[in-house]
């Protein structure tokens, strides 16, 4: 089996099944957790992108079809209904040659590499880019890297692929600028991960902890918090990153925010990259977090990569402050010294586009009042950043 996005998610049902004609598989960017991955962003309704896929991309029967925007609805938390969609990956055995790119933010980046970590084919290798996926998926050295793995698995023929990396990944620079590399393992053994302290009154990130302060924006307005970092040294930041933040609602119960990552270059201008398949204006990396949903799995999370349950809800009292972990989906960046790393949050997408433009968008928030993060002092708030040192 071979196949990009839907026919990448099919792979992974289809391989935990183990069928025993099945002698391999090619999952080239697809979803593994449907809640987290494409309908429900940190416990954040999708609004545009589902409703679109499922009336003029994928379902097709000749009887009865399956309305998945309306069990959304119907399903806010991860229970039973969107564990029935997860195939168990563990089950997973035949050779796989998986691909996921850092441009997928908000579909299939994070699902891809969550079930390459998962599943327990003895052949397995990952690339890793930073580009279109179907374009990318076409391009002859794509194409002569399928065969050579199929015809190795398949026919049995002698090709390189058993001296492949484990892993190859693309670092990348700006839209299409970046350098492909070897490593051994994914999540890279060696990352050094670095705590950048937020603070609000200089909208800064600092490797020290600042004074305590605090900033607030409207949250259903075009207003939003920005927090800058300036590297002194070129700086590759591979993996998750993680935002911890301590914030409290004015005016509500429960806040819905939205986190993104840019680079800036010497002239403090947008660097832009490749997102979402057909943009090209795109950021570093995205997360979400609807705060009522903010509960912790402290069985899977690790330092820096914070697993929600998504079970219940624990909405905000008046003047309540908390603590919150936002995961951060998986990126591959250099920053050249004197080059930015910027943190964007606010309360609604950081990245939106003109319908028809296939994007995601998230319209259904709880946000009214005002958004306050506090930082500094007490309010340890910081970006955790994966650091690669040069091997």
């Amino acid at each position: 089996m071979s196949g990009v996005s839907y026919l990448a998610m099919v792979q992974w049902r289809a391989a935990s099944m183990r069928p025993p004609h099945l002698a391999a598989i090619n999952p080239w960017e697809g979803v593994s957790d449907l809640y987290r991955e494409m309908t429900h962003h940190g416990g954040i309704p999708e609004s545009r992108f589902l409703p679109m896929w499922q009336s003029r991309r994928v379902p097709y029967s000749g009887t009865r079809l399956e309305d998945l925007v309306a069990m959304a609805r119907e399903h806010p938390f991860d229970d039973a209904y969107w564990q029935s969609k997860k195939a168990d990956l563990s089950r997973i055995e035949v050779p796989a040659y998986v691909v996921a790119s850092w441009s997928d933010q908000g579909l299939h980046t994070r699902g891809t590499l969550e079930a390459f970590t998962r599943i327990a084919s003895p052949h397995r290798w990952l690339e890793i880019h930073g580009r279109k996926k179907w374009e990318y998926f076409y391009q002859p050295e794509s194409v002569d890297r399928q065969r050579r793995f199929f015809d190795r698995f398949l026919k049995g023929v002698s090709t390189d692929v058993l001296e492949w990396p484990r892993v190859r990944l693309e670092v990348g620079d700006s839209f299409y600028v970046g350098e492909f590399r070897g490593e051994g393992e994914w999540p890279l053994a060696r990352t050094r991960y670095q705590p950048l302290h937020l603070d609000a009154a200089q909208a800064a990130m600092e490797l020290s902890t600042a004074a305590e302060s605090e900033v607030r924006y409207a949250a259903d307005a075009e207003e939003r918090a920005l927090f800058d970092h300036r590297f002194d040294a070129s700086t590759e930041l591979v993996g998750h990153m993680k935002l911890r933040l301590w914030v409290e609602a004015e005016g509500s119960d429960d806040m819905d925010l939205f986190v993104a990552l840019q680079k800036l270059d010497l002239k403090g201008e947008v660097v832009p990259f490749s997102y979402f398949n057909a943009l090209e204006d795109g950021p570093v990396a995205l997360g979400w977090l609807r705060v009522s949903h903010r509960e912790l799995d402290t069985e899977r999370s690790t330092p820096g990569q914070p697993r929600l349950l998504h079970r219940r809800e624990q909405r905000l009292r008046p003047g309540e402050v908390v603590p919150v972990e936002i995961e951060i989906w998986p990126s591959g960046t250099l920053f050249h010294r004197g080059e930015t790393l910027r943190l964007i949050v606010q309360g609604s997408d950081a990245y939106r586009y003109p319908e028809p433009i296939v994007t995601m968008a998230h319209t259904a928030t709880r946000n009214r009042g005002r958004h306050v993060i506090h930082t500094g002092g007490h309010y340890d708030s910081h970006l955790l950043v994966p650091v690669i040192p040069p091997r």
